[in-house]
């Protein structure tokens, strides 16, 4: 089964796309599994996910923390810390 990718910000600019559909390993259980995963899917990935601590994730639009399970998710968000003033 697809599991829809959506990046944000400086994420998007250093994978270098918005979107995209993957199937999953089976390996692949938390959030934090996941970000894993990207970064060995090439060097874009490993720039952009290099400090996995800050990087936020929503399941299905929810904040979720890394520890978070991601099965049954249809999207997957990734997107830096947000800042605001």
């Amino acid at each position: 089964m697809k599991t829809r990718l959506v990046y944000f910000a400086w994420v998007r600019e250093k994978i270098g796309k918005g979107t995209e559909e993957i199937d999953l390993p089976d390996s692949v259980v938390t959030v934090g599994d996941l970000l894993n995963h990207l970064k060995t899917m090439g060097e874009e990935y490993a720039a952009a996910l290099e400090y996995d601590r800050v990087i936020r994730v929503a399941l299905d639009q929810e904040h979720a923390h890394h520890t978070d399970r991601i099965a049954g998710v249809r999207e997957i968000g990734i997107f830096p810390p947000m800042t605001g003033g």
